[in-house]
């Protein structure tokens, strides 16, 4: 399935490609892809061209579904990240007692909990009732979640989290990959800009 042309989760394995332009479903033919460099060493991505398109039908709401799947896919994502980060804080010590006892870490993760289950309370709503304007607002919520909860890691693991050791930076990486992928945050905004006003 195509949104963006220019980042094509395993496009460069894609044997049947549709691609979703305006409101019509297009299937590509005799597709060349080209690997894309990505920040995510995790995800795959392809630069594809087809070589012949034809439509055929309309589409029934698959960018928006596409939107509210990796959106649920990025609170899943938070969720897992701020288990780790609470589980290294009862372990790391400092000061002779775990960093996780201290008040003000206690703060932050409390916070990011919150952001957590805020966002998936969105997701959970646009899964229940999927349209433009719940996928816009999954997209947003779980983009800023999972943004927030992975910066925050890498600050609470201190330099361990920057390593290749360690999986944190990874999290941090398919964060800030994810926000981008089906459009940055700015088109969805804009996508619900055009819904109020």
């Amino acid at each position: 399935m195509v949104f963006d042309r220019d980042y094509v989760i395993h496009g460069d394995a894609a044997d049947v490609v549709i691609a979703v332009e305006e409101d019509a479903l297009i299937r590509w033919d005799d597709v060349t892809a080209e690997a894309v460099t990505s920040m995510d060493p995790t995800r795959r991505l392809a630069r594809l061209s087809p070589g012949s398109t034809t439509v055929i039908g309309t589409d029934p709401g698959l960018a928006d579904t596409a939107a509210i799947l990796l959106a649920a896919e990025q609170i899943g994502a938070a969720a897992r990240c701020l288990e780790l980060t609470v589980d290294y804080t009862k372990e790391r010590v400092q000061f002779g007692r775990p960093i996780g006892s201290f008040q003000a870490l206690k703060h932050r993760m409390a916070d990011l909990y919150v952001a957590v289950q805020s966002a998936r309370a969105v997701v959970g709503e646009a899964i229940a009732r999927p349209g433009p304007t719940a996928a816009a607002l999954a997209r947003l919520a779980a983009s800023e979640a999972f943004s927030k909860v992975a910066g925050e890691a890498v600050q609470l693991h201190g330099g361990i989290a920057i390593t290749w050791e360690h999986d944190i930076q990874l999290y941090f990486k398919r964060a800030h990959g994810s926000a981008q992928l089906l459009g940055p945050p700015r088109d969805q905004l804009r996508r619900l800009e055009s819904e109020v006003f």
